[in-house]
């Protein structure tokens, strides 16, 4: 694909990229896979990669809306899968307003020019500019009672598929309009402290004198107010801070490790949790993941965190790589469909099928049970997913006991996902079990 024949810095290149990575969302890809394509075939320059991703990002957490309001205004599904996502990117900027809407970040007369502009540079689809043009400055005029008329369509008030609105209702009945509020919303940036280099308290003050506001909601959990850049951050470099919601740094707590122990952290990539559990003690620790590239991630982790262990490419399901020597403790974050972590990763909604969860916990039910023959008696084992759907979590965690006639021990089970000043965190599932 030839580089685009716009200026880097304009709006009309970042939406033109955006409008390609949706299409490719669309096409099946995961979002960072795509933008990843997208910034290789248009060889996008370092500042413009930024809005690009953005504006990306708000297209996923508004694609139900937009989707609604272009049915309104077009007689038909445009054809192009590029001009249909150039039309869901400037549709998700220029509604954005009003009720549970992240604020626009573009004057809505600059978007609908530079979406022309974008749709006349790219030779595809430049015989739909009129269109583009039609479509947009159509909603600018009856803007009002279009919004009113989309918006009574579930899917364009939640910004979520019909199945996965239904299934959050009936697996919380109390708390299911929260839980997608806060799927909507952009993530907080928060820190773990690397409690072998710093504390707490002398961290925050660095952060202080640096302007940096920012607040503590849990052990070594740090939010900022503002989320910056990972170069922006004070010591990420020395390995003082990492990034990791706070609900992800309950794992090695729960774990009691103690110095000396033999510890398997499966499925292992990109390795937040690997990190923590070297920071907690001084153990041996096997990190097994089944992709060799994730793994890649692992080591520079912990590279940069000047901590060692050993790194394994295989699968949990299987025994091909285990020694035979059992370890103390091992932690099982076990794949799901990540219904948990929708505001990091908004285009997973779109991505996933309502059978998805079945599926996915059948095969975390046959890793943990391959996984629990490795655990010395006595042992602990930590299911961890970040799903929301009971057949990954709770009910995965009451029917591997049974199975397994594991001991059940305290753990916070089912986190949902909230997005408090005090108490800021993704949804995850936690089952803590001992074997006998």
């Amino acid at each position: 694909m030839p580089r685009l024949q716009l200026k880097p810095d304009s709006l009309a290149y970042s939406l033109s990229g955006a409008a390609q990575a949706v299409a490719r969302v669309s096409a099946g890809t995961a979002l960072p896979q795509a933008l990843a394509q997208v910034f290789d075939d248009i060889q996008a320059p370092a500042p413009a990669r930024g809005a690009i991703q953005d504006i990306s990002y708000r297209t996923m957490r508004r694609l139900g809306l937009a989707d609604a309001l272009l049915r309104l205004l077009a007689k038909k599904t445009p054809p192009a899968p590029k001009l249909q996502g150039l039309l869901r990117a400037s549709l998700a900027l220029i509604s954005a307003s009003g009720h549970m809407e992240e604020e626009a970040p573009y004057e809505a007369f600059i978007i609908v020019d530079q979406a022309v502009t974008a749709a006349a540079a790219d030779p595809a689809i430049a015989h739909a500019k009129g269109m583009v043009n039609a479509v947009l400055r159509r909603f600018l005029r009856e803007r009002d009672p279009l919004m009113q008329k989309a918006l009574k369509q579930p899917e364009a008030r939640w910004n979520y598929p019909a199945w996965w609105i239904a299934a959050v209702k009936s697996a919380y009945p109390r708390d299911w309009e929260s839980i997608l509020e806060v799927g909507n919303g952009q993530p907080p940036l928060t820190l773990r402290i690397n409690r072998r280099k710093t504390t707490v308290d002398d961290y925050l003050e660095r952060l202080t004198t640096q302007s940096m506001a920012a607040s503590r909601i849990g052990e070594y959990a740090v939010r900022l107010s503002r989320p910056v850049p990972v170069s922006q951050i004070p010591g990420f470099d020395e390995g003082l801070a990492s990034v990791q919601d706070a609900a992800a740094q309950l794992a090695a707590p729960l774990l009691d490790l103690r110095d000396g122990m033999r510890v398997l952290d499966a499925c292992a990539a990109p390795g937040g949790k690997t990190g923590h559990i070297l920071e907690s003690a001084d153990i041996d620790l096997l990190a097994l993941d089944s992709d060799p590239k994730r793994l890649s991630r692992v080591e520079e982790n912990l590279q940069r965190l000047q901590l060692d262990a050993t790194l394994r490419s295989g699968d949990a399901g299987e025994r091909d790589w285990w020694d035979g020597k059992p370890f103390d403790r091992i932690l099982a974050d076990v794949p799901c469909t990540a219904s948990g972590i929708v505001r990091r990763h908004p285009d997973i909604r779109w991505l996933r099928r309502e059978d998805d969860a079945a599926q996915l916990a059948t095969v975390s039910a046959r890793i943990l049970d391959n996984l629990w023959q490795m655990l010395h008696p006595n042992g602990k084992l930590l299911l961890v997913t970040c799903s929301l759907w009971p057949q990954e979590s709770e009910l995965q965690a009451a029917a591997f006991a049974a199975r397994n006639h594991a001991v059940r021990l305290p753990a916070p089970g089912q986190l949902l996902p909230t997005a408090r000043v005090e108490r800021d965190h993704d949804g995850l599932f936690y089952a803590l079990f001992q074997k006998a």
